[in-house]
């Protein structure tokens, strides 16, 4: 596999686990409101994390439709 093909795959491995992480967080809020203290605005955190999703998701579309 030549370097380009490497860097494109790490940088869509890269998003995927971004996608991941914050995917997990959302269904952390789902799961246990109660349980994350620091948050009293469960919502407002679901959203940031949808967000972050959304980034990941623009920039692997955006990598799978262009390179």
């Amino acid at each position: 596999m030549e370097l380009r093909d490497q860097m494109v795959t790490a940088l869509k491995d890269h998003a995927r686990a971004h996608i991941e992480k914050h995917r997990m967080n959302a269904e952390i809020y789902l799961r246990n409101p109660v349980g994350v203290g620091e948050h009293s605005e469960v919502m407002e955190e679901i959203e940031k994390q949808l967000e972050e999703m959304a980034k990941y998701e623009d920039q692997l579309d955006m990598l799978t439709n262009y390179f």
